[in-house]
Parts: C-alpha cells; sequence; structure tokens
C-alpha cells in the first residue's frame, strides 16, 4: 500500500472514533486535521473541544488504536490540539442543527418522546424507578436522556454512579453555551447536582430556590444541554404539584406522563392527583407503576408490606376521570438488591437482571418502547421540488 492510500485509510480509520462525550465521529465534528504517513509511522493531528477536556485521554487512546489497527502501521505519532474560538463557535452551531441557541429542541414536531416520571408523595421510590428505566430502555438499543428536574431533592447521578471522591457528580463540560451531559450506563444525564458546590463551602450541596428559578433551571436544562438525537427524554419530576410540575407543563405540554405510587392508599389518592394536574396542561398519561409491591419471601409466602391494590387504584381513577384506558403498566416487587443498586450507583437491572425488580422494569421498558413517536402528521425538514 502507498504512503497515499495509508494516509487515506489513516484517516478514514481516525474519523470513525468516536467522541465519548458528544457521541458523534471526530471526523463529523471536525476534529481530525493532518494526517500523514511515512514508512510505517502515521503522523495524526487531532483538535479537542475545549482546554482540559474529560474525554482528552479516552480520545487519545481511541485514536491511537485506530491508526495502530491500519495494515503496515507500526507506529503512530499523535499531536493533539484545541479548537479556536471560531471553530468551536461553528462546532456548536453544527450540534444545534440550525436552531437558534436557548431554543428547545423537544416541541411537538421533534421525534422525541418526552416522558415525564411523576409521584404525589415522596419516599415511594420515583427516582429509583426513573433510574432503572432509563437503563434498561438504553440497553434495548434506545438513545435515552435523563433529566433530574427534582432540584430540591435530586438523587438521579447517585442511583447511577455518578460521584466522585467527595460525593458529588461530575460537572459538565461547557461548548460555549452549550453544556454537555455526563454519561452513565449509555443515559445522558443531568441534575442540578452537577452545579452545587463542593464540600465545605457555604450551603454546599443545599438548593434554596423558589418558582422563578427553579422554572429557568428546567427551561436551562431543556434548551442548552446538548443531548443529540434522542428516542427518550425521561423527566424524574418532584413529587407533587408545585412549581417545576406547572413550569414542565407550560415548556412540554405535549409530553407523556408516567404515574409512580405504592400500594397503601395513602400513596396511591395523591399520585391521583399528580396524574390530574398533568392532564390539565394538555399531557397525556400513559400508565402507572406500582412500586414496593408484594415481595416473595424465600418460603413462597409473599409479604404486602404497603397492602396491595395502590397501582390499580390509580389507574381505575384516572381512566375514569378521562373516559380511556389508563394501564397498569408495571407492578415492582420490594427488592433488597433494588435498594442496594441505589446505594451503590449500580442499577438492579444491570447488577441483577434476574431479580424480580429488574425483570419487572425490563418490562416497563418494553412497554414504553413499544410506544415510539412515528412521522404521521409531524412537518419534515425538507420540500418537495
Amino acid at each position: 500500500m502507498t504512503d497515499a492510500a495509508q494516509t487515506d485509510a489513516v484517516r478514514s480509520a481516525v474519523s470513525a472514533v468516536s467522541d465519548p462525550e458528544l457521541r458523534r465521529p471526530l471526523g463529523e465534528l471536525d476534529m481530525v486535521r493532518a494526517v500523514s504517513v511515512a514508512g510505517d509511522v502515521a503522523h495524526v493531528e487531532i483538535a479537542l473541544t475545549i482546554v482540559g477536556c474529560p474525554a482528552a485521554d479516552r480520545i487519545e487512546r481511541d485514536v491511537r488504536s485506530a491508526a495502530a489497527m491500519v495494515p503496515g502501521i507500526t507506529a503512530v505519532d499523535l499531536t493533539v490540539g484545541v479548537m479556536t474560538p471560531e471553530q468551536r463557535r461553528a462546532l456548536t452551531e453544527r450540534l444545534r442543527g440550525g436552531r437558534p441557541a436557548r431554543t428547545m429542541p423537544f416541541g411537538p414536531d421533534s421525534l422525541t418522546r418526552v416522558i415525564a416520571v411523576t409521584s404525589g408523595k415522596g419516599g415511594v421510590g420515583k427516582s429509583t424507578v426513573t433510574a432503572n428505566l432509563a437503563v434498561a430502555l438504553a440497553r434495548r438499543g434506545l438513545r435515552v436522556g435523563l433529566v433530574d428536574a427534582d432540584v430540591h431533592g435530586f438523587s438521579i447521578p447517585g442511583l447511577l454512579g455518578l460521584v466522585d471522591d467527595d460525593g458529588l457528580p461530575p460537572a459538565p463540560t461547557r461548548l460555549d453555551d452549550l453544556m454537555l451531559p455526563p454519561v452513565a450506563y449509555d443515559v445522558k444525564v443531568i441534575s442540578i447536582g452537577m452545579f452545587l458546590r463542593r464540600p465545605g463551602d457555604s450551603a454546599a450541596g443545599a438548593v434554596a430556590w423558589r418558582g422563578p428559578m427553579l422554572h429557568r433551571t428546567v427551561q436551562q436544562f431543556l434548551t442548552d444541554v446538548y443531548f443529540g438525537d434522542l428516542d427518550i427524554l425521561l423527566l424524574d419530576m418532584p413529587p407533587g404539584t408545585g412549581d417545576i410540575a406547572i413550569s414542565v407543563g407550560q415548556l412540554l405540554p405535549h409530553a407523556e406522563v408516567l404515574v409512580v405510587t405504592t400500594p397503601q392508599a395513602a400513596a396511591s389518592d395523591i399520585a391521583v392527583r399528580s396524574g390530574l394536574v398533568a392532564r390539565q396542561t394538555g399531557q397525556r398519561i400513559i400508565g402507572v407503576v406500582e412500586n414496593m409491591s408484594a415481595m416473595t419471601l424465600p418460603d413462597g409466602s409473599t409479604l404486602d408490606l404497603f397492602g396491595a391494590g395502590g397501582g390499580e387504584q390509580v389507574a381505575q381513577a384516572l381512566s375514569e376521570d378521562s373516559g380511556g384506558t389508563v394501564p397498569l403498566l408495571a407492578s415492582v416487587p420490594l427488592s433488597p438488591a433494588l435498594r442496594t443498586g441505589g446505594d451503590v450507583g449500580v442499577p438492579v437491572v444491570v447488577a441483577h437482571p434476574a431479580d424480580p425488580a429488574a425483570r419487572a422494569i425490563d418490562a416497563l421498558a418494553a412497554s414504553v418502547a413499544a410506544g415510539r413517536r412515528g412521522l404521521a402528521g409531524r412537518p419534515l425538514p425538507f420540500s418537495p421540488r
């Protein structure tokens, strides 16, 4: 193979390497610069998006590996630079796909399904269900994003293991006015916890905000975070029907809603209210999830620690209010493995897929995935000639 042919082969191989944050090939991102081959040595120059890019080590390693795989290449001379402000600006414009800055890509015409996971009260395991559902959907090959909209009681980063030695989530990488969300288990995640100060600072880890600031935070999560092309965007909502629920209803009136409850009446009665408020904004309830349902004990008997029937009651009440059918999509049993997975940041659907709770959540993911949005009734980004 001639040097010119090898140069083309090396450029193709390096261009196919994926940026782990943007999840797109380096060639498509214009990050591959000079490539040449002299004898058996490949000389490659790439430009990272920013100084101190968190993914720099992985990108360098993957580029070296890709270039070395080309037949006849025994050594790789890699030069790593950084994009100029003009190049970075061009990249952000390309990532937005022509959208003006600070506009939301998840409007009614988007093919991304937006699903808000709600509950009437706290303590029903809504965030645990949401985190595991996101991972289960990603394991089915879907492109999934997750917004931790529970600003005051954020827990999604910990449930997915997105924490450092200090116990706080990593900050998103900033690309001009875009934020690149950290990724866990192939799920792109954003949370207010990623912007808090470190332990020891005044008010570290605490959020004491009221309506306008909460609205602005959720809005920024939806407009300034680069999720890329998603199949499903999940929102882990705060419990109840407060400011954020109203804001999401205003920003995403076309969103679908999944209501989480426990079997006990104290939770199920309030869960109905969260569904009714979502429906008032135009959102559609796609189903109910009953968490902490009966656990099967080693001797074969069952333990109804939180009673029984709450999920069915919520589904029936919401069905009667709408005149349609709101199904009970899943009953997730009490599970020590589910709780342990949340504590250590390894979802039960990954750590113990045969666990009854994991199987129930995977079945829920199958039901949710079956409802993909189609192109019918939506304008396409081109015109016939």
